[in-house]
């Protein structure tokens, strides 16, 4: 294992790693989400903050250049013509992180992801 590599927690210490700037950046995403999904536990998977509903919701991360936002293939698909605009592959978006947020896409993305995990949830919990 790579003793350099840092371990988190907490999302809470995960943001504090990064400058005031971008710090604000994120919690204001995770405000979004945590507004959107409000039944979904917060967790680091993969060392990156996450929201989890019977399996991990979204990810995102902050980079240099940009914040990675990752709904997963299908909440890139189900928005595709409007994430088009920034750089994304089949389960990620980038967006600029010298440029205001999306927070009305995320805000649909999540949404539409809480709706795709409501539907996961195992036989046996569900009531009759």
């Amino acid at each position: 294992m790579d003793k350099t590599k840092n371990t988190f927690e907490s999302i809470d210490e995960y943001i504090k790693t990064f400058p005031k700037e971008v710090q604000v950046i994120l919690q204001e995403l995770r405000k979004v989400i945590r507004e959107t999904a409000p039944e979904a536990s917060e967790k680091i998977s993969y060392q990156i903050p996450t929201f989890y509903l019977n399996g991990n919701l979204v990810h995102f991360a902050a980079y240099k250049n940009h914040i990675g936002f990752y709904p997963g293939a299908s909440g890139i698909a189900k928005f595709k013509k409007e994430i088009d605009k920034y750089k994304n592959a089949k389960g990620s978006v980038q967006f600029p992180i010298d440029r205001p947020l999306p927070f009305g896409l995320v805000r649909k993305i999540v949404k539409f992801r809480v709706g795709e995990f409501k539907k996961k949830v195992p036989e046996k919990t569900k009531k009759k």
